[in-house]
């Protein structure tokens, strides 16, 4: 089946002439009957009666008719999509990453990539680390912006991916700063000290459990709350419900302003890289270009 047939169909059965249908398809008087009736091998019953005068169509030529019709136009509408998503799809770049990378790297980007995106648009898609990074694998994202550290294995191959290092940060140990601006709940006391903790399957958990684990003077927690979420920890915190160890990116003006107090001291914080992932192979230029801006800033 090929959509021209059906097309030359549709004209035969309106123009009821060979000879005018051929001169609107643009094509001989031949090769239109030779289109014909490959339309009609196809069905695998004749379409058209062919006894002189007018062309009319037989039964089953006039039932295919309508479905002829409604073929013809979802398969053009279909053809628009597809034409219309490849133009969005250039002027799309896809970033896979972790909703707090998404909040704190990313956006001290964008207001530099608004200039070079001009019409593009840079869609951020959130997700776990080991999804982020397979979302690049499967070609569904541009680049994976993720955290690099000795507790987290990223197993891209090194022949098709290459990476550039563009953040430094350190999580730190916060709580709700007291009426003297220090923290509310200190590690170190004698005492159990109320612990937010992250989900094992977050990245950011397993970086802080691997710290702690390692940690020659651990301080005593007492695990209140379990969540997947930073914003969440954020929140908690400031509302003085515990400890939680928080980029500092994100809770740097908080401490300064005096709503958060670092809890314990630098041997307790986890310093870690960020890390940009592409393919090796050519991208989009957009996408070319907004790597350029990022891997040469």
């Amino acid at each position: 089946m090929q959509l021209k047939w059906l097309e030359d169909f549709i004209v035969l059965a309106r123009e009821r002439s060979f000879t005018r249908a051929a001169e609107l398809r643009h094509v001989t008087h031949p090769a239109f009957g030779r289109r014909i009736r490959a339309l009609e091998a196809w069905a695998g019953t004749p379409l058209v009666e062919r006894q002189g005068g007018p062309v009319t169509l037989t039964a089953a030529g006039r039932s295919f008719l309508d479905s002829a019709a409604q073929m013809a136009r979802n398969l053009d509408q279909s053809r628009e999509e597809l034409q219309d998503l490849a133009g969005r799809q250039g002027r799309t770049v896809a970033l896979a990453t972790g909703r707090t990378l998404a909040r704190t790297v990313v956006a001290d980007w964008l207001v530099r990539l608004a200039p070079v995106l001009q019409g593009g648009e840079l869609r951020i898609l959130t997700r776990a680390l080991a999804d982020t990074v397979a979302m690049l694998e499967r070609h569904e994202a541009d680049f994976s912006l993720v955290y690099d550290h000795r507790a987290l294995a990223i197993s891209l191959d090194a022949r098709q991916f290459a990476h550039v290092t563009v953040a430094s940060d350190r999580l730190v140990p916060v709580s709700r700063a007291g009426a003297q601006g220090t923290a509310l709940h200190r590690l170190g006391s004698e005492h159990a000290v109320p612990y937010l903790a992250y989900a094992p399957q977050l990245a950011l958990g397993r970086l802080v459990e691997d710290h702690l684990a390692r940690h020659p003077q651990a301080p005593r927690l007492q695990r209140l709350v379990e969540c997947d979420s930073a914003d969440a920890h954020y929140e908690y915190a400031r509302k003085g419900l515990g400890v939680a160890w928080l980029p500092w990116s994100m809770v740097h003006a908080d401490c300064h302003g005096g709503h958060l107090a670092l809890a314990g001291g630098e041997g307790l914080e986890v310093h870690f890289d960020v890390r940009l992932y592409r393919p090796k192979r050519r991208l989009s230029p957009l996408a070319e270009t907004v790597w350029k801006a990022i891997a040469e800033r």
